[in-house]
Formats: structure tokens, C-alpha cells, sequence
């Protein structure tokens, strides 16, 4: 981040041309704070580098890293479809109005209600994710009238290098299709048999914050494989291969996140061959980039609440949120960065431990960061916090979800409410024998 980009006369932070001092005066805090500027930045290099450098591809967003209403709408006009894994999410992705056959309805455990919602609402792909599912859905699909279209997900067997919690591609995994043995074989067979499934291909998804392409260029080596054996033993000709996400964003201040074409680029090239070697057609091609779009075009803001120095030890910056807005530290040991908003102008002489207000030991957001020194009401912003921080958040120890603002030049929206007390008590009841 270049420091000189960032900073205002008054020595504040500035992000996506805001003030973010006078946006946590203005909205309080906890707050998230999203650019959509930078997000339709993002959408539109996926456009340049992957949709009008390739034929016959398509680009949809993962929903699950930051899904508003708002967040639809933006995808929506920039051209991209909806990954959704939950009948939620494709409630949400139908209430903002989004064409549904452009979207992708995902999840290794959906239920009969969901697929009967997928059914109802004309989704575009249904990815199935094991032979129990797919029985289900050709019994919901009889049932319902109704002829989907489908991808089978695979696990390729690639061990990509990334946390255990979000590798996904490997053996074992809990997602898809497993390569070794003959489930897939038998599932292709059977949908290729069936009146009511319309099978299109595979989709594969190896792993999140993946910062180069070896792991997802040798899936797409090991799909070819698998499509042309297909063809050979089956008869069954591959029309798409969706081909996943999981592309790294870089957290450090002086790292750098990798353009989405030194992935796909590479994934074409190696596609193109293979199949020309194998004598099968291309497959109409699909990605899934969600934390690479929205990441970066996200900040949380805070208010010190509190300073504690343990002499010899550390010195704690207590603030008023933490893993209940922001679980990824606590979860994955995410590693995060943070500046001082108000002081932008002041040397870093301090150095603190910025923790959570959770009743939790683990509520740490980020160790060590360097500061200028922080004093109780100072407001803190939290960088690079666009995905799976809303989206993940929890009333735990029944603390309200934080506001989201959506920001654009001469534009501050709510784009989501701040919960009341009286949110948190929507939906409870108290039996009459309590009262």
C-alpha cells in the first residue's frame, strides 16, 4: 500500500476516497467498509484477462466470501454468474433480482428442500457431490417435472499447498467425486442414462489461497485424462469443465497479490493441449474466483477500548470487535494488517497486540503490529477484510453483527443494518410455562 495514496491533510486513512475516521464517527464501529469501486475493478480484469481472451468460457462469483444484496447487483452487472452453496444464498442471489440461469448451486450435504428449490427456481448447474445426492436429485426431479442440468464434482487428488482447513482437492477430501475407484464411472453412467438428469461435466475445486499454478495446472491434466477415458470407455463427451477457484490474496503490506491470468492462462494453455493430444474437444470452461474479487476491496474499522500493558511481555489494543465479526484469525490463524486511522502521519514506535472483545483466549486479531502509539477511542483499520468476515460473522456472546457501508465516489450506503439487542431476540420464544 502506497502510503501517499492513503493519506489526507489531516493525517486520516483514506480508503476508496473516503475518510475513514469520519466514516466511523458517522456509521460507528465495528464497521465493514466496502469499496465498489475495487470490487468492479476485479470483476472487470476477470473480463479482460479470462472472458474476452478465451472463447467459449464463463466466470461466476463465489458467493460464499461476501453475499449482500448490493454485492448481487454489482456482480450482475458486470457480466459474472453466482456460485451459491445454500438455499440462502440463492434465496438472496433471487430476492436482488439475479438471472438464475446464471448461477451455480453448489454444497457436499444439500437437502431435498434445497434441491427442490434449485428445481423450482431454474438455476443453472446443480454441481453434485456424491452418488447419494444424485439419487436424490433424479427422485426430486422426477417429482418436480423438471430436467437439470448438472457438473459432477471431482476431487482430482491434488495436495495443493495451503491450510488443511481449506484444501479441497485432495483424496479423502469430504467434497465430490473421488477419482480412484469406480463411483464416478458408475455415476456418469447412470446420468447419462437418465431421463430426468442432463449431464454437462465436472467441476473441480483444489484448494483456497493458492499463490501459483502448478497444483491447479496438474488438475486440469488429471481432468483431461478423466474426460477423454470417458469418451473412450462411455461414449460421453465432456460440454464444460468448471474449473473452481482458490486464487491467493496477499495479506502482508508489502506482498502481492497474483493476477487472476497467471492462473488462467496457464490452466487454458495446459487444457488446449491436452485435449488436442487426446483427440477430445475443449469443454466450455468456467471459474469460480470469490476472496480474489472481494478481499482486497474491504476494510473493518474499530474503536480502541482499551490499552493493557504486561510488562516484559506485551501490550494489548483491546477493540470493540473481533472474532465475532472476523473468526478467520481464530479459526485459521489468518494473519492480518492494521493501521491506526487517525494517525497516518505518526512514526510506528509501539508495538501491540490487537485483541478481541470476545470472552476467548484465542480472540486475538493480529500479534505484533506496529503502530504509532494507541490510546482508548483511537479508531483502527483492519485491511484486506472484503471476504468471509460478514459473511462468517456470529452473535456470540450475543454481540450484534456490525453495519456494512458501501463506498463509491460521493456515495456512503448502509448496504446492511447494524443489529440491534432487539435482533438478537428475533425468533425466540418463551414457552408458557417460563413466563
Amino acid at each position: 500500500m502506497s502510503k501517499r495514496e492513503h493519506i489526507n491533510e489531516k493525517g486520516h486513512f483514506l480508503f476508496g476516497g473516503w475518510d475513514t475516521v469520519e466514516l466511523a464517527g458517522r456509521f460507528g464501529t465495528p464497521l465493514y467498509v466496502l469499496s465498489e469501486e475495487k470490487i468492479r475493478e476485479r470483476c472487470r480484469a476477470v473480463r479482460s484477462t479470462f472472458l474476452n481472451r478465451w472463447e467459449n468460457v464463463f466466470a461466476v462469483y463465489a458467493g460464499k466470501a461476501f453475499l449482500p444484496l448490493a454485492m448481487c447487483k454489482i456482480v450482475q452487472s458486470e457480466g459474472l454468474g453466482l456460485d451459491l452453496v445454500s438455499g440462502g444464498e440463492l434465496y438472496t442471489a433471487l430476492a436482488a433480482g439475479f438471472p438464475p440461469e446464471n448461477t451455480f448451486f453448489h454444497g457436499n450435504g444439500k437437502t431435498k428442500e434445497e434441491l427442490r428449490f434449485a428445481l423450482s427456481s431454474g438455476v443453472g448447474r446443480i454441481v453434485v457431490d456424491g452418488m447419494s445426492e444424485l439419487e436424490t436429485l433424479e427422485e426430486e426431479a422426477a417429482a418436480a417435472g423438471k430436467q437439470p442440468a448438472i457438473l459432477f464434482r471431482v476431487t482430482p487428488g491434488v495436495d495443493a499447498h495451503t491450510h488443511k482447513y481449506i484444501l479441497t482437492g485432495h483424496t479423502g477430501s469430504k467434497f465430490g467425486f473421488p477419482l480412484a475407484g469406480d463411483s464416478l464411472k458408475e455415476a456418469v453412467r447412470r446420468a447419462c442414462a437418465s431421463e430426468r438428469l442432463r449431464l454437462k461435466g465436472f467441476h473441480f475445486h483444489i484448494g483456497s489461497q493458492i499463490f501459483e499454478n502448478t497444483s491447479h495446472v496438474m488438475a486440469v491434466e488429471i481432468m483431461t485424462q478423466t474426460m477423454a477415458g470417458f469418451k473412450r470407455e462411455l461414449g460421453f463427451v465432456t460440454e464444460e469443465l468448471n474449473m473452481g477457484g482458490g486464487y491467493g490474496v496477499e495479506f502482508a503490506p508489502d506482498g502481492e497479490t497474483p493476477r487472476i491470468d497467471s492462473f488462467t492462462d496457464a490452466m487454458m494453455r495446459a487444457l488446449e493441449e491436452k485435449c488436442r493430444t487426446a483427440g477430445i474437444p475443449r469443454p466450455r470452461v468456467i471459474i469460480e474466483p470469490g476472496r480474489w474479487i472481494v478481499s482486497e476491496a474491504g476494510i473493518t474499522l474499530y474503536t480502541v477500548q482499551a490499552m493493557k500493558t504486561i510488562d516484559g511481555i506485551v501490550t494489548y489494543a483491546s477493540v470493540d470487535g473481533g472474532m465475532t465479526d472476523n473468526p478467520r484469525p481464530s479459526l485459521y490463524g489468518a494473519k492480518y494488517w492494521a493501521v491506526a486511522a487517525g494517525k497516518m502521519d505518526q512514526e510506528a514506535t509501539a508495538t501491540v497486540t490487537v485483541a478481541g472483545r470476545c470472552c476467548e483466549s484465542g480472540d486475538i486479531l493480529i500479534e505484533n503490529l506496529k503502530t504509532p502509539p494507541l490510546e482508548r477511542g483511537d479508531p483502527l483499520a483492519v485491511l484486506n477484510t472484503g471476504a468471509y468476515t460478514f459473511s462468517m460473522a456470529s452473535n456470540y456472546n450475543r454481540l450484534p453483527r456490525p453495519a456494512v457501508v458501501l463506498v463509491s465516489e460521493g456515495k456512503a450506503d448502509v448496504i446492511v443494518a447494524r443489529q440491534s439487542y432487539e435482533d438478537l431476540l428475533r425468533g425466540e420464544v418463551l414457552p408458557d410455562h417460563l413466563r
